[in-house]
């Protein structure tokens, strides 16, 4: 079978590259990263993304947006990869989608539409300090009338979004009257994000909560981090009102997940090829005793195994958010493999850079530990590499045996 991007779909990452190569090329991304106590949000950068619809390529029509699927988020994930942007862009995406799965109709028209437009900032708080992806790692409570108390870690542009998805465990399954009270919380996010949210999902112990950022009992503290070109944060909820998604469950955590591998693996693969690129170009112009560093033997060979290993990986990321939109049955799979081999090419093409780059490339100055660091962060995102195998094998060797 022949998978490839359509002509359309390669059109958007073109205008994507170009885009960011003329209005927010390496030296913008300096002045993110440099700016430490800034707040990682370029507001220009994101009224562009607002225009340029990539903030409404997952949005339904009937909200305004462009009813794609992840195969076209993951084109633009892959180049803001490449161009090592800041911003909320991956979060908010994966909250909107979170909405679209499992909020209201209600929710959906508040949220979406906004969201799409850039007019409305977004993240998801899945985990708990030290918690890994999954329902072990929530330590985040929800009690009978929606109200939460706990702490999520690592949320992404926490200190900047207008709402938070939440991850919460409940007392009770979703569908019993004290969860539905839940769904039925007030909360003014200066959209009527609950706006008589009703129903109930199918699972239980786990649901999704949509939260004010500046409510009530809401506490964001900025969190230090590798990587310059995102901004986290920990989130405190002491009693804090929030509007539940009807139709969220352990199943809906589990999609959300999904859905966040493909894009911090899209995000991975992206790095991993400007990485190979970068030092490519640099090593065939770097001269040592009298010749190009790119044409002996070892430093050739090496970068033509990662090219090789990008490039699968690439096609494996496409093939899992294929998966994801077609809902195949081997998605749970496919996306295990996208997200292994993405770590492992952007961590070993990152590293590269940094070698093949000399000295230079250990500095501060240069621009090869955007790309590092980058890596380093999303490689331990929605799931690590061992993690990932861990399912792969219980998948398919596991099965077999």
């Amino acid at each position: 079978m022949y998978f490839a991007l359509t002509d359309e779909q390669r059109a958007l990452a073109e205008t994507v590259r170009a885009y960011l190569a003329d209005r927010f090329d390496l030296r913008a991304v300096r002045a993110v990263v440099d700016d430490e106590r800034g707040d990682g949000h370029p507001a220009g950068l994101w009224r562009a993304i607002g225009e340029q619809g990539w903030l409404s390529v997952c949005v339904p029509q009937e909200h305004g947006g462009l009813d794609l699927g992840l195969l076209d988020a993951q084109v633009i994930a892959r180049e803001f990869g490449a161009g090592v942007v800041p911003g909320p862009w991956a979060a908010t995406v994966l909250a909107g989608a979170a909405v679209r799965r499992d909020g209201s109709p209600e929710q959906a028209a508040a949220v979406l539409g906004p969201l799409g437009m850039g007019e409305l900032v977004a993240t998801v708080a899945l985990r708990g300090p030290g918690g890994g992806f999954g329902p072990g790692g929530i330590t985040v409570r929800a009690d009978a009338a929606g109200r939460l108390d706990g702490a999520a870690s690592g949320v992404e542009y926490a200190h900047v979004a207008d709402v938070i998805v939440v991850a919460a465990t409940e007392p009770n399954p979703p569908g019993t009257a004290s969860a539905a009270s839940a769904a039925s919380a007030d909360v003014d996010v200066d959209v009527d994000v609950d706006a008589g949210g009703s129903g109930s999902g199918s699972g239980g112990g786990i649901g999704l909560y949509l939260l004010e950022r500046g409510g009530a009992g809401v506490r964001i503290e900025r969190q230090a981090g590798i990587d310059g070109t995102t901004r986290l944060a920990a989130l405190t909820l002491t009693e804090a009102p929030a509007a539940r998604l009807p139709g969220s469950d352990a199943a809906a955590l589990a999609d959300l997940l999904r859905r966040g591998a493909v894009l911090a693996a899209a995000d991975l693969v992206g790095v991993a090829r400007a990485a190979l690129t970068r030092t490519v170009a640099y090593d065939s112009e770097r001269i040592q005793f009298g010749r190009p560093v790119g044409s002996f033997q070892a430093v050739a060979h090496h970068l033509a195994d990662l090219h090789v290993a990008v490039t699968m990986a690439e096609h494996a990321v496409l093939y899992a958010a294929h998966a994801l939109d077609e809902g195949r049955p081997d998605a749970d799979l496919a996306v295990a493999v996208a997200k292994s081999k993405a770590n492992q090419a952007a961590g070993d093409a990152t590293a590269a850079m940094v070698q093949y780059h000399g000295g230079i490339g250990y500095t501060w100055e240069h621009d090869t530990h955007f790309f590092y660091k980058r890596a380093k962060r999303l490689i331990a995102a929605f799931g690590d590499s061992r993690q990932h195998l861990e399912q792969v094998a219980r998948l398919t060797v596991d099965t077999v045996s």
